[in-house]
């Protein structure tokens, strides 16, 4: 059973629709508590990191207690992003912290005609050179996915490229589009809406959950 985190700013209708076409079987949990005993763990989100404060230090310390259990957790958009330390768009809200770093603002192009927010489909690369995954050549949640497969992303925020990035993508700053250590995955993009390779990536992490670590 997939534990769907609602804090009011998920796009959880989509997210549950992709589970659903995974056959995979998901509830929204009332209470953090609710969370202990579940086979996976999800964090959607869209719009403004301050959302993430409605994520108290009661559901904070759930959540980090599943994972140190051995339960996968998945952040999507601002919920990857509240994996980190960390975002500029809300100073004074911290993330959980399972990731080191810090999200910042990206920057436009106008030359170029690429602005912020970043909106549409861009594609998953290999991480620059110096911040290759402490993960090697190998990373569950990029799976069978083939190099420059193409996600849809919508955000204005990114989470910096560290040895946790398997995927990378370019909106004029280079940013971490897909993150995986231990047991802990994040995506920047939404694979809810991503067609076959958000399905593809979704179920290599319900893959994971199923104990295929």
């Amino acid at each position: 059973m997939i534990a769907l985190v609602d804090y009011g700013a998920g796009n959880l209708t989509s997210v549950r629709k992709a589970l659903s076409a995974l056959g995979a079987e998901y509830q929204t949990p009332a209470t953090p508590e609710a969370c202990a005993g579940m086979t996976g763990l999800i964090v959607p989100g869209v719009g403004h990191f301050d959302a993430t404060r409605a994520l108290d230090d009661r559901w904070r310390a759930a959540l980090v207690d599943a994972v140190r259990a051995g339960t996968p957790l998945l952040g999507i958009c601002v919920g990857m992003q509240w994996l980190f330390e960390g975002s500029a768009e809300a100073p004074d809200v911290p993330g959980i912290g399972l990731l080191p770093g810090r999200c910042e603002r990206l920057h436009g192009d106008g030359a170029r005609r690429l602005k912020v927010p970043h909106v549409g489909w861009n594609s998953l690369d290999a991480p620059p050179a110096p911040a290759r995954t402490h993960q090697g050549s190998t990373s569950r949640l990029m799976n069978g996915l083939a190099g420059g497969s193409q996600v849809y992303f919508t955000h204005s925020f990114a989470a910096p490229v560290t040895e946790d990035c398997v995927a990378a993508t370019t909106h004029v700053d280079t940013f971490a589009a897909a993150v995986e250590r231990d047991l802990v995955f994040g995506v920047q993009f939404h694979p809810e809406k991503s067609s076959d390779v958000g399905l593809h990536m979704l179920g290599n992490f319900l893959a994971v959950c199923a104990g295929g670590r």
